[in-house]
């Protein structure tokens, strides 16, 4: 695999998405598989895990090459079988060819373990061929790419009445159908704020390119609209991305998503329904940006104009881009659809 374009320039993300009537992370250890909610905020948590696995299937969806697929099984088994597809070899005789290219091969065939790193425990007396792949890989590979746990900007509420009301129809439909999933807990609106990092110095470990990076891009907008569909997960959308891309080595501000702030027409922000409910103040973040502008390089966005973003307790009337482009030297405004 060719070394041009590895990422030189760190990268900060803010990534915003809602959910309206949403289970947007479960919790299987909650016996019925509730949302995931702070105990003490009551804000609504989505793990880093759940955010990667949308990502990873809207890779799949768009023909790219994965290393941690969304087919289900023995994962042990599973894990061995994926390597050997990631690597693209049948016969002991090609790993040792002298010029089997191993680990780039692999790397060259997973996009997500470009971005996420991956790790390797694989039984190697499962055959002769795992055992000769052994040879060409790390115990544990670390990602350039990670984000930290996503938590609601606000207060959330679960609405108990779809539970009551699943359980009234799956006694009727029991009857007929064998059986009925009867836990359907969800949140009422929950505007989920995810905090994400490119790490230069990992980048060169993974092969990890400038390509990679502008493909997450779009990819975090579009895994949202994509692989949101099933039954718990749909009337999740994107809201807002940005990544600001920095020309100063080993420098990032930290933590921008916690510069954002959600005023509602409601005190209470459990009473919020809709993203018509909510705006958010970007003032915070911006200011921070502007204080450090001079170790910008760029700062890339997309938002959507159904989110009322305001600067200085004015909502915005010409869209967030605009707004930056008005204080940012270098703005690029992603098309997500251009991947």
């Amino acid at each position: 695999m060719s070394n041009d374009n590895i990422v030189e320039n760190r990268s900060e993300i803010v990534f915003l998405y809602d959910a309206v009537d949403a289970n947007p992370n479960g919790n299987p250890l909650s016996g019925a598989n509730r949302p995931r909610i702070d105990p003490v905020t009551n804000e609504a948590i989505v793990t880093d895990v759940r955010l990667k696995r949308y990502l990873r299937d809207q890779f799949e969806a768009d023909g790219e090459g994965v290393y941690i697929t969304s087919e289900r099984g023995e994962y042990a088994k599973e894990r061995e079988e994926l390597l050997k597809d990631t690597f693209g070899v049948t016969t002991v005789e090609e790993i040792e060819d002298e010029g089997f290219d191993g680990f780039d091969r692999f790397l060259d065939n997973a996009i997500d373990a470009r971005l996420f790193g991956a790790t390797f425990s694989i039984d190697t007396d499962a055959d002769e061929l795992i055992e000769a792949l052994e040879t060409h890989l790390p115990d544990h590979l670390t990602g350039p790419v990670q984000f930290s746990p996503g938590k609601t900007l606000h207060p959330v509420e679960v609405n108990e009445e779809y539970n009551s009301l699943t359980s009234v129809i799956g006694t009727d439909d029991e009857k007929e159908q064998g059986g009925f999933d009867l836990d359907d807990h969800r949140i009422k609106y929950g505007l989920i704020g995810f905090h994400g990092l490119v790490d230069e110095h990992g980048a060169e470990d993974t092969n990890l390119k400038t390509e990679d990076i502008e493909r997450l891009d779009s990819t975090c907008w579009r895994a949202i609209k994509n692989q949101t569909i099933t039954r718990s997960k749909v009337g999740q959308e994107p809201r807002l991305y940005v990544r600001v891309e920095y020309d100063t080595d080993s420098f990032h501000i930290g933590g921008l998503t916690h510069e954002l702030d959600v005023v509602g027409d409601d005190e209470d922000a459990r009473s919020y329904r809709t993203v018509q409910d909510v705006t958010v103040d970007a003032t915070d973040l911006v200011s921070r940006l502007n204080s450090h502008e001079d170790r910008i390089q760029t700062v890339h966005v997309v938002a959507d104009d159904a989110l009322d973003i305001a600067l200085e307790g004015e909502t915005l009337d010409d869209g967030f881009v605009s707004a930056l482009e008005d204080r940012f030297e270098s703005v690029h405004e992603i098309d997500v659809y251009d991947h």
